[in-house]
């Protein structure tokens, strides 16, 4: 468990990865289903002083949840994601198109696709399912480039805010020729999913390529915790300096069940990011100032 010091340094923080009920998510699998709903998350985040969070899930767009929690918890502001999986066509421009109009001005990320892309079922136990392909032969499929466009041209209702693009759970080759699409396009608010990572596994060069085209590269609090862990603090560290800390962003990429909720998991990637020597400026901008310019908030 994190520190009071260690939550401290919430203050201000917003999550832009957290899993959260109601959700469809792990209905065969204690450690995929989801610990907490929208609402306990929302009021979590309000004790530890946090502005925010994103409610991220896999197969549904969140915006609409994001209105409803942000109008029964005041104080909190929660933001939506989409993710262009299956479920809501795939690469599927009307399903962006409709993300950025639901009431309320919570729409903001739109992610390509997560666990229905082909890189992140290539690596699963079920190789065989059906998947959303977005490149072939070291290209973005013209369905790609057009999700891209309309990420670009949507206007979110009542907010003055743009979308930003996730490269969800893309290969590195493929998550680079997004970014570097999406550069082109215009979009300036655009986030490398958990770069390091499965399934991207981007490397070093590969970060630092994708943060010179505009990117934020995101770490995520639950790949440096207990059974879960597939990095040491020492390994973010070393990427964070590399990198630098104005191109990174610190989320959770938590809420399952047994798992640490969203806010302690960050609380506690953060106190072992400064042991090493990361200073409270830079965890500042990686927990609040990168975050707010990649949801556009003022």
């Amino acid at each position: 468990m994190p520190s009071a010091a260690d939550r401290a340094l919430l203050k201000d923080a917003i999550d832009i990865h957290a899993h959260l009920d109601p959700d469809s998510f792990g209905p065969s699998s204690a450690q995929a289903a989801r610990a907490l709903d929208v609402i306990d998350m929302a009021y979590r985040a309000k004790r530890a002083g946090m502005t925010g969070f994103v409610i991220k899930q896999h197969y549904d767009q969140t915006a609409q949840l994001a209105q409803i929690t942000s109008k029964v918890v005041p104080g909190v502001e929660a933001y939506g994601m989409l993710a262009l999986n299956r479920t809501v066509g795939g690469l599927n421009p009307e399903a962006i198109r409709h993300f950025a109009e639901i009431e309320g001005g919570r729409a903001r990320i739109v992610s390509m696709p997560t666990w229905d892309s082909e890189n992140n079922i290539s690596q699963s136990t079920s190789p065989n399912r059906v998947f959303v392909p977005v490149s072939r032969n070291g290209e973005l499929l013209p369905e790609a480039v057009e999700v891209i466009q309309a990420v670009a041209a949507a206007k979110i209702r009542d907010s003055s805010a743009s979308l930003a693009l996730s490269t969800g759970h893309l290969s590195a080759a493929e998550a680079l020729l997004v970014v570097r699409e999406a550069k082109k396009q215009g979009i300036t608010r655009i986030v490398v999913t958990h770069a390091m990572g499965h399934p991207i596994d981007m490397s070093i060069p590969q970060m630092k390529e994708a943060a010179r085209l505009g990117a934020y590269i995101e770490f995520v609090a639950g790949f440096i915790i207990g059974k879960r862990a597939k990095f040491t603090t020492q390994q973010y560290f070393d990427a964070v300096r590399a990198i630098g800390a104005d191109h990174v962003i610190v989320s959770s990429d938590a809420g399952q069940l047994n798992r640490p909720f969203p806010d302690d998991a960050i609380a506690f990637a953060a106190g072992e990011l400064r042991a090493k020597g990361i200073t409270e400026a830079e965890l500042r901008k990686m927990l609040v100032e990168n975050p707010r310019k990649l949801l556009g908030i003022q």
